[in-house]
C-alpha cells in the first residue's frame, strides 16, 4: 500500500506543510493510522507487515523500523537518510537550504528537531530485519551517513543486509535496476513468508 500521509501535495497547503518542524514523525503518525485501520479490518498481516521506501521513503523506513519497531516484520530502505546530522554536513548546499527550511533552523539552531527525526537515534530499538540500499557516490543522502547507521546495527548486533552500488541515488543502468529489484525481493521473501 502507498500512504499518502502528510507532507505530501494534493491536499493543499497546510497538509503539506504539516511536516514543518518534525519531519518523520508526522508522516509515520499517517503510516500507523493506515496499518492500524487495516489490521482491524483483517486486510493486514501485521507478522507479514514490510516497512519500504527510497529516498525520502527510505529515511521514513528506517525511522519507521525504530520508532514503530512492534508493527514491522522486516524493511528495505533504499538511498536513505539514516543519521540526519552527518547528512546535513555532507549533502550540497541546496539540500541544507532545503532541511533549514522543513527543519526550521540549521542543526546548530534546532538540534533536538535534527536528533528527534534522525533514524540512528532509534536504531537500538530497531526489532525486524533491515536491507539498506545504498549509492557510493550519492550527493542527496551521502554514504558517510548510512555507513554510521550500518556501524551502529553492527555493534548492536541486530540483522540487516547492505547492497551497495556504484551511482548516485538510483541507477539508470537498466541491468543495476534488476539487481536492486532482486535483491529487496530475495530479502523479503528470506524474512518474511509469502
Amino acid at each position: 500500500m502507498h500512504v499518502n500521509y502528510r507532507g505530501s501535495t494534493g491536499y493543499g497547503s497546510a497538509w503539506r506543510d504539516a511536516l514543518t518542524g518534525r519531519p518523520g514523525p508526522t508522516e509515520l503518525e499517517d503510516v500507523a493510522a493506515v496499518y492500524d485501520a487495516l489490521v482491524a479490518e483483517g486486510f493486514l498481516d501485521p507478522a507479514r507487515a514490510v516497512l519500504t521506501g527510497g529516498s525520502w521513503g527510505g529515511f521514513l523506513t528506517l525511522l519507521g523500523l525504530g520508532t514503530q519497531p512492534e508493527r514491522w516484520a522486516a524493511g528495505i530502505a533504499e538511498v536513505p537518510v539514516a543519521d540526519y546530522l552527518a547528512a546535513y554536513e555532507d549533502e550540497m548546499e541546496g539540500l541544507r537550504a532545503y532541511d533549514r527550511a522543513l527543519f526550521g533552523g540549521s542543526p546548530e539552531e534546532v538540534r533536538e528537531r535534527y536528533v528527534r527525526s534522525s533514524p540512528i537515534t532509534h536504531v537500538e530499538q530497531v526489532r525486524a530485519p533491515v536491507l539498506v540500499v545504498a549509492g557510493a557516490n550519492d550527493p542527496r543522502c551521502p554514504i558517510r551517513q548510512i555507513e554510521n547507521y550500518l556501524a551502529e546495527l553492527d555493534r548492536l548486533g541486530k540483522p540487516h543486509e547492505v547492497y551497495r552500488f556504484d551511482a548516485g541515488h538510483g541507477s539508470l543502468v537498466t541491468e543495476e535496476t534488476i539487481r536492486q529489484v532482486e535483491t529487496a525481493l530475495s530479502f523479503a521473501l528470506r524474512h518474511v513468508r509469502p
